[in-house]
């Protein structure tokens, strides 16, 4: 679905027995659209179809009926619901007008009735503002998500310190490099030399072909004698290094403690079964937050029991004063028929039930706020099993790397054991026919031919070095460009959790500034004149900061008495109306900083009798200036009170 930004001139809505409704067709348009009666006159249930015809689930079937739908026109597309009802409940099918990611953004901040999630968090006293206000928004993908780029950075910063002094050593192994480069130059030029002095001396014929063969290979054999001592000795501490980094793996392997599997099953049972309890919380605190509503207002609002048995009383004391018998109204004050079971109970009775209806909710918040601690703790806990079975995973594939570099080293060392004990033999050998050939050679000439020797051995030496040099420069080189590599990769890594980490303080702050605004610009045009201010505070974690760690938020209300002091009360002291109007804001600011106007054209409004008829066309006038087409049920007397330009629908 497109974002909206307006509505056509006229919406339709068909409904077939759904909730109270047999069967009606309303038209609305942009702007205000007033749904005026008295209670049972379906309005809610009109409301709910269209909720329904948007997409939500929270619409029942008729009673009586097996079958309904729901048919909405809007800009020319036409998006319907069916219920039917089955076995093991009413199922709804369809095509709706919102996307299935889009549902829950309507639920919250737009489907604006009474058991609204956004108006009870506050009713409730405001414990679950942060919970309500990000429902929406997958947190425990994006934290789950924040919580792999960290633990990503940790092994990039652990990897960036090992290649810290990459560079430095990359310059000291090119002078190494440069340095043995010239002085194997200056040996192969010293040979050269030394070669002509020696076909010089042989000139005489001093030399016969046996003893140069002999000595051509015995050169030879030295010069590979030299070379294979030299790599056996650098093989044997390229085996000692893989040995310590074996058992230095070996050791790290056996400081992980990962439980078993079975652990983690446990765990994600429970998340799920935790995650399962807090929705029927959820509901439940719901239901009971309305059902509280319903009989206060019953028992203590406008028109109440309270109120009539005052009325009751007093006029029980005109007819005393009149002579009358004071018994005659005594049964009326005392008693009445319970609204819900039709018992006979009192006044006081009801209210005892009440309280207990009360404590019973705040009983399930608690348990629903321990639940949500119980879950929070068992998703990081699992987060955490989970990076440490990965990295006990990389560890065991790391250290069978190892162990498969020790067994390839000692192989190869064993190899060049064996070779240098075959080429120490040889060159006994070589070294004793020279010394029989030799008896009456020249002495100048024997010595040229040490030397030689002694030049074929370090030119061999110094070629193996250089060639060993010039691998540490490139692997060096290498080195360096992955450490530019992964400073790039940190980079964008911090990037990365700096935007899931502000993606949700960003919806944080911007509800905060949102609610801020409309509960200062509302309160001044709904005059509560005992009410300094509203406002709502985003408190970050207390202690050192973890990037996933979460805020919370706290409602003020600042309070000024006649004589102009000010103080700060709290949210369970507002009125009724009070609360319900900073609910309304708090719905208002979620609906602003989820865009929820660019995914629907509507904000429905319900259960408004707590504030009286001015304030509510107030109320109405501002959720209009934000909002395509505001659908809103109010009786009579309070609907007179908005203007008459709005649309009105006063049957359904």
């Amino acid at each position: 679905m497109t974002g909206v930004e307006a509505v056509g001139t006229k919406i339709s809505l068909s409904v077939r027995a759904v909730g109270g409704i047999d069967e009606a067709t309303v038209e609305f348009g942009p702007g205000v659209n007033v749904l005026a009666g008295r209670n049972a006159t379906n309005r809610t249930s009109l409301l709910r179809a269209l909720m329904a015809a948007l997409g939500s689930d929270d619409v029942s079937l008729k009673a009586d009926a097996d079958e309904g739908s729901v048919e909405l026109v809007l800009d020319g597309e036409t998006y319907t619901r069916r219920l039917v009802r089955r076995a093991d409940g009413v199922a709804l099918e369809g095509d709706p007008y919102l996307a299935d990611d889009e549902v829950d953004y309507a639920e919250c901040f737009a489907f604006l009735l009474e058991t609204n999630d956004a108006r009870q968090a506050v009713l409730s006293g405001g414990r679950d503002l942060r919970r309500v206000l990000l429902r929406p928004v997958d947190t425990d993908a994006i934290e789950r998500e924040l919580r792999e780029r960290v633990e990503e950075r940790r092994g990039v910063d652990a990897e960036l310190e090992r290649l810290d002094d990459a560079t430095d050593r990359l310059e000291r192994a090119r002078e190494r490099r440069d340095e043995l480069a010239a002085e194997l130059e200056t040996q192969r030029e010293r040979r050269q030399e030394l070669q002509a002095e020696m076909d010089a001396g042989d000139a005489g014929g001093r030399m016969d072909g046996e003893r140069g063969e002999l000595l051509d290979e015995l050169n030879a054999v030295r010069s590979e004698l030299g070379e294979t001592r030299y790599r056996l000795e650098t093989a044997r501490e390229g085996l000692e290094v893989a040995r310590e980094e074996r058992e230095r793996l070996r050791d790290e392997l056996d400081g992980i403690d990962v439980p078993a599997e079975s652990r983690l099953e446990e765990i994600d049972d429970r998340i799920e079964e935790l995650r399962s309890h807090r929705r029927e919380l959820d509901g439940l605190v719901n239901r009971l937050s309305t059902v509280v509503g319903f009989n206060e207002r019953m028992l203590e609002g406008e028109n109440g029991l309270r109120e009539l048995m005052r009325e009751n009383e007093e006029s029980d004391r005109a007819v005393d004063a009149d002579g009358g018998a004071v018994t005659d109204g005594l049964l009326p004050d005392e008693t009445t028929v319970c609204w819900t079971c039709g018992a006979e109970t009192t006044a006081d009775d009801i209210g005892d039930t009440l309280d207990r209806l009360r404590e019973i909710a705040s009983e399930k918040r608690a348990e629903r706020a321990a639940v949500t601690d119980e879950l929070e703790s068992l998703v990081d806990e699992r987060d955490d099993l989970d990076a440490r079975r990965r990295e006990r995973d990389d560890l065991e594939e790391r250290l069978a790397d190892a162990e498969s570099d020790v067994e390839e080293r000692e192989a190869r060392a064993e190899r060049l054991e064996t070779t240098l004990d075959e080429q120490e033999t040889r060159l006994a050998e070589l070294e004793s026919e020279l010394e029989r050939l030799e008896a009456d050679r020249d002495d100048t000439l024997a010595e040229h031919q040490r030397e030689a020797t002694d030049l074929e051995f370090e030119i061999g030496r110094l070629s193996s070095e250089l060639e060993d040099a010039e691998a540490t420069v490139e692997e060096l080189e290498d080195q360096v460009e992955r450490e530019s590599e992964l400073r790039e990769r940190r980079e964008t890594l911090t990037g990365e959790i700096e935007s899931l980490r502000t993606r949700i303080e960003t919806v944080e702050r911007d509800a905060v500034e949102s609610f801020n605004e409309h509960a200062e610009e509302l309160l001044d045009a709904l005059e509560y004149d005992n009410i300094e201010r509203i406002w709502l505070e985003r408190r970050e974690p207390e202690g050192p900061r973890d990037p996933t760690d979460r805020g919370e938020f706290d409602l003020h209300v600042v309070r000024r008495t006649d004589e102009g002091v000010v103080y700060e009360d709290t949210v369970e002291h507002l009125s009724e109306s009070e609360r319900e109007v900073t609910g309304l804001v708090f719905a208002l600011a979620g609906y602003l900083t989820h865009e929820v106007h660019e995914r629907m054209p509507f904000v429905l409004l319900d259960s408004l009798e707590s504030i009286d008829s001015e304030r509510i066309a107030r109320l109405v006038d501002h959720f209009a200036d934000y909002a395509p087409s505001v659908v809103v049920a109010l009786l009579p007397e309070d609907a007179a009170a908005l203007p008459d330009g709005y649309e009105r629908i006063d049957s359904i």
